[in-house]
């Protein structure tokens, strides 16, 4: 599965000037949305993180994503799983668990985003698990910006990746971006503004 030819043709790689969920800045964006809104290939797509997933060896009772970018990703890997699904969502910023949903002492999840860079967003969602007994056993995106190491593609972490080494990371496939805080970023100092194109901007 080439996935970078799947994003291009879905026209959800993305070059400009982007301002990340993290706060940083890059070159580069993927709208997993654009990829996510056909649900033939969301299927598809999802089946195949699942094949990776059981082929690993993961038990697993549930799906947990973070909202709003990973909603689709989780619904459809748990619905190729035949597991329960829920998410987490920011409320004055923070991170919670609402609408009804509950966590099991001693419930297996799997976090999955649509795109993993940092890891930050997937922990804070790991974290809510723990806090109400749950465990996470492997977290699992589409794609992954080359900052977390990817246990199925044998990759290594870069000092800012957040998630933690012990628990296994399963994508699709890996982007390997530059990112820049904003004090550093080439593109600001060339005078381009940039833009965030994802579910907290346009």
């Amino acid at each position: 599965m080439n996935l970078e030819e799947i994003y291009k043709n879905c026209q959800a790689y993305l070059e400009g000037h982007f301002l990340l969920s993290s706060g940083k800045h890059s070159q580069f964006y993927l709208q997993s949305a654009k990829v996510l809104e056909s649900p033939v290939l969301a299927e598809k797509l999802c089946k195949e993180l699942a094949k990776i997933i059981f082929e690993n060896s993961i038990e697993f009772d549930s799906v947990c994503s973070p909202a709003l970018g990973g909603i689709l990703a989780g619904y459809e890997l748990a619905r190729a799983c035949d597991k329960r699904f829920i998410f987490t969502e920011r409320v004055n910023k923070e991170m919670t668990l609402r609408r009804g949903f509950e966590v099991k002492k001693g419930e297996k999840f799997i976090v999955c985003e649509d795109i993993i860079t940092t890891g930050g967003s997937a922990l804070e969602s790991a974290k809510i698990i723990e806090s109400l007994g749950g465990i996470v056993v492997g977290f699992a995106a589409l794609a992954n910006r080359g900052f977390c190491a990817v246990k199925n593609l044998n990759t290594q972490s870069k000092d800012n990746a957040k998630l933690p080494s012990n628990i296994p990371l399963f994508t699709l496939g890996n982007f390997d971006f530059e990112i820049y805080d904003e004090e550093k970023c080439p593109l600001c100092k060339q005078g381009s503004k940039a833009i965030k194109p994802g579910s907290r901007g346009n």
